[in-house]
């Protein structure tokens, strides 16, 4: 009788751990930054992103089954709760999903793996959104 064992690797260890993690944030702000698509998104950040990368950092890291920091740091995560003081609709998930997009196809070089996590992530992101659709499908300005 053969024993078989099976490893499982995590996103977090199968895109290169913690260093895959800053390069893939440092990317989304960048994109961030730069696309027209995300200016009015950008705007609802502070002008110093320090510590928002910081902080998106450890929560990606643990997202993707690497270590517990941003839990250790912040308790559990209630995005949403966390998120509830920004006007977030459509338009901005649409946005933050473009960075996320382009973030992960300059960093994420295996196409199953980041299909995968935009797989997970898009839900996610439209579970953010705080603002009411109205009948032409946009959010109300």
């Amino acid at each position: 009788m053969a024993i078989e064992a099976t490893v499982q690797t995590t996103i977090y260890e199968a895109i290169g751990g913690q260093a895959a993690i800053s390069r893939l944030v440092e990317a989304f702000y960048h994109e961030m930054d730069t696309a027209p698509e995300a200016r009015d998104l950008r705007a609802l950040h502070a002008a110093d992103l320090a510590e928002t990368k910081r902080v998106l950092i450890l929560y990606l890291a643990q997202w993707m089954g690497g270590p517990n920091a941003y839990s250790a740091e912040r308790g559990h995560p209630r995005l949403r709760a966390r998120h509830m003081g920004f006007r977030i609709g459509t338009a901005e998930r649409d946005a933050w999903m473009l960075c996320m997009v382009r973030a992960l196809t300059v960093t994420v070089p295996d196409d199953a793996i980041r299909q995968a996590i935009l797989g997970a992530l898009a839900p996610l992101a439209d579970w953010m959104r705080n603002q009411p659709e109205t009948e032409a499908g946009a959010a109300p300005g």
